[in-house]
Parts: C-alpha cells; sequence; structure tokens
C-alpha cells in the first residue's frame, strides 16, 4: 500500500473536491453521486483506514500498537475499485485478492478503526499514496482530514455535518439492511465514542479547514446535498473533463 515519499512540488491538486466530517454525515454517499455526475475518481479515504484495521484483527496486531499498525499500512496490498455488484456498496475493496467490501463495515472494526487512525504512524505511512492518487486528475476525495491534512490544497473542500441524532438513525438503517442487529441505542453510542475520538486525537484531529464549504445535511436529501457541492464546485471553475485528460 505504502510507496516511496512524493515529490509535493510535483502534485496537482486543483482538481480536487476534499469532502471531511463526522461519520455518517453522508459523505460517501454524497461523493459518489456527485463523482458520477461530473466523471470523477471517488476515493473514499477512510477505506484504507478500515482495511488496516481489519488486518489488525485477522493477525493479533493491538489496535495500540502504532508500529505494527504502520507495518500493515506499509505492506497490505489493499486495492479500492469501481463497485462490482449492486448489493449497495459504493465501491470495491480488494485485499490479497479477496472482496472484502463488507467486512469493512463489521461492527468490530468500526469499534477500533477510530483508534487505528489516531496513530500518527499509520497516518503518515498512508499520506503519499493518498496524495498520488489525488493528484492531476479530478477526485472527489473523502475523509476527515482531507482539506486540513491529506490535500490541504483542494481546488474546493467541503464539510458535511448532522446532528448526532440524524447520524445514528443512518448508520443503524444502514446496518440493518445488510442484516446487523446492533440497537439504536447502541449504534448512537458507538456515533458518540467515535466523535469524541476523531475530535481529540492528537494526529489530525477532525475539524473544518478555515476555508471550506459548510453544509449541514439534516433534512435534506442526497440530491440536494450534491446539487450544493457541484454548484460550488462549478463557481469555482474546476474543469474536471480539462483535469482528466492531465492526468
Amino acid at each position: 500500500m505504502h510507496e516511496r515519499p512524493i515529490d509535493v512540488e510535483h502534485v496537482d491538486h486543483r482538481y480536487v473536491i476534499a469532502i471531511d466530517g463526522p461519520a455518517a454525515a453522508g459523505k460517501t454517499t454524497v461523493a459518489r453521486r456527485l463523482a458520477d455526475r461530473i466523471g470523477a475518481l471517488l476515493f473514499d479515504t477512510g477505506a484504507l483506514y478500515r482495511a488496516v484495521a481489519l488486518i489488525a484483527l485477522q493477525t493479533g496486531v493491538a489496535p495500540t500498537d502504532a508500529i505494527g499498525l504502520a507495518a500493515i499500512a506499509r505492506s497490505a496490498a489493499v486495492e479500492v475499485r469501481p463497485p462490482s455488484c449492486r448489493d449497495g456498496r459504493l465501491y470495491d475493496v480488494w485485499l490479497d485478492g479477496r472482496d472484502i467490501t463488507w467486512d469493512l463495515r463489521a461492527p468490530e472494526v468500526g469499534a477500533i478503526v477510530s483508534e487505528v487512525a489516531e496513530h500518527r504512524e499509520v497516518r503518515e505511512a498512508l499520506l503519499p499514496l493518498q496524495r498520488k492518487i489525488a493528484s492531476g486528475a479530478a477526485v472527489v476525495m473523502v475523509g476527515r482530514d482531507i482539506g486540513t491534512v491529506v490535500v490541504p490544497d483542494a481546488g474546493l473542500k467541503i464539510y458535511l455535518d448532522a446532528s448526532p441524532e440524524e447520524r445514528a438513525r443512518r448508520r443503524f438503517r444502514e446496518a440493518a439492511l445488510r442484516g446487523g442487529t446492533e440497537t439504536l441505542a447502541e449504534v448512537a453510542r458507538e456515533t458518540m465514542h467515535r466523535d469524541q475520538i476523531d475530535r481529540s486525537r492528537e494526529a489530525a484531529p477532525l475539524r473544518a479547514a478555515p476555508d471550506a464549504e459548510r453544509v449541514f445535511t439534516d433534512n435534506l436529501e442526497v440530491d440536494d446535498v450534491v446539487a450544493i457541492v457541484e454548484r460550488l464546485a462549478r463557481d469555482r471553475h474546476i474543469a474536471f473533463a480539462e483535469s482528466r485528460s492531465r492526468s
């Protein structure tokens, strides 16, 4: 997963739309529809952290072991691909030739992914790859520190948010559709716990970039949010089709 350091003088993030925000604010769903509409690549960086968390669970590496987790981040053969089937997924994630897309959404992965992502060593191990993927092409990039750390020079920065109650309901409905057995109260507690970890961690805490456009998604349909972000991108004159030819 980890490649040699990227020459920062030769990365071009003018055509990146960076979408940050807390869990279940609608980031990935909005990003997918937006990417489809403008012909851009969708890149959810959270999939990389979830993959590291999953491998850690499978190999017995503790979520407190920053060095061991960083080694996983540098060596794991993780791929993110367009969705291969219509089962609600927004993309495929493969590990060593195996589809792990829904494995990444298991409750036990969600329970430790924020702790895994909290380690500076893990974030630094993944950073060069993230910046390389985002360089020179139209990319809709999703995460929690895209506009603040990964690509602070993005052409457009968006911070999506929603109330904790609404975000818990969204996560509960998503889990129930996949046969999950967690109660709404359990999902709400997990959501609040994850918020606390994400916002208080020392390395790249969750926050809106100073120049980010903030969009509150309670009481908005997904297409309404997509339209808002697309209009902001057009206003910034982000030339998507032109940028793809330069990649």
